[in-house]
């Protein structure tokens, strides 16, 4: 268990390295024609991500820990989402530099381990007037929906580095916080760089960190790496 707990924990980082090898190995061929169309592009990305705080001892989580705990931080995530041009010259203050609207969809799968369900033990208790465990394995997940200015520099070349200097998220966390709350706000940072390998195909790395107002009475910040693929239109 422990060895595939790992295995997943190093996917982010298996496909950010595949993805930096790509790029390198077509950078030392003939460049790509960097075809941006209007600039816009959907993308999907998937990678490792990694709270700062597990979820453990918690009423939800697992039932406060009486059957084990449920404490893991590392996990994965896959999502989409979409960059938007707003202007190609940060209106007129830089050259040869976009500025893009992302607006992204994320879904994080925490790993997560057999405790006790408070759910069934509340129904047990409820129906038979007994006390009585019900081992389950308790999914922790956490979605994120996130609206981002993302800069691009090096307009016209295959190869583009870009940030994210502050961008909005919402969060929704499962199972619910001891408060029974589920929803929370946040803000986060980013920054990667991606390369126009076919037409208008392109493939990208990512790194971003999540830093949240924790209205959920939980922890919620993580970090994320990851590969990513794009398709400009």
């Amino acid at each position: 268990m422990m060895r595939v707990r790992r295995v997943l924990g190093n996917i982010g980082m298996w496909g950010a390295g595949v993805v930096i090898a790509a790029v390198l190995g077509v950078s030392s061929a003939q460049p790509a024609s960097a075809e941006e169309g209007t600039g816009n592009m959907v993308f999907f990305k998937g990678g490792f991500m990694n709270l700062n705080q597990d979820r453990s001892g918690q009423i939800f989580t697992d039932t406060a820990g009486i059957s084990g705990l449920n404490g893991g931080n590392a996990g994965w995530y896959a999502g989409a989402g979409l960059d938007l041009v707003m202007s190609k010259d940060v209106w007129g203050g830089m050259d040869k530099t976009w500025v893009v609207g992302e607006i992204g969809l994320q879904f994080n799968s925490i790993n997560s381990n057999r405790v006790n369900n408070v759910a069934g033990s509340i129904a047990t208790r409820t129906l038979t007037d007994t006390l009585a465990t019900d081992p389950q394995k308790v999914q922790l997940t956490m979605v994120t929906i996130d609206v981002a200015p993302k800069i691009k520099f090096m307009e016209g070349h295959a190869f583009r580095p870009w940030i994210i200097p502050i961008g909005l998220d919402i969060h929704v966390i499962s199972p619910p916080s001891n408060r029974t709350q589920y929803l929370d706000l946040g803000v986060q940072f980013g920054g990667g760089f991606e390369y126009a390998v076919w037409k208008a195909f392109k493939v990208g790395v990512d790194a971003r960190y999540h830093l949240t107002a924790r209205l959920t009475n939980t922890n919620n910040d993580y970090f994320q790496v990851g590969p990513y693929v794009g398709i400009s239109f």
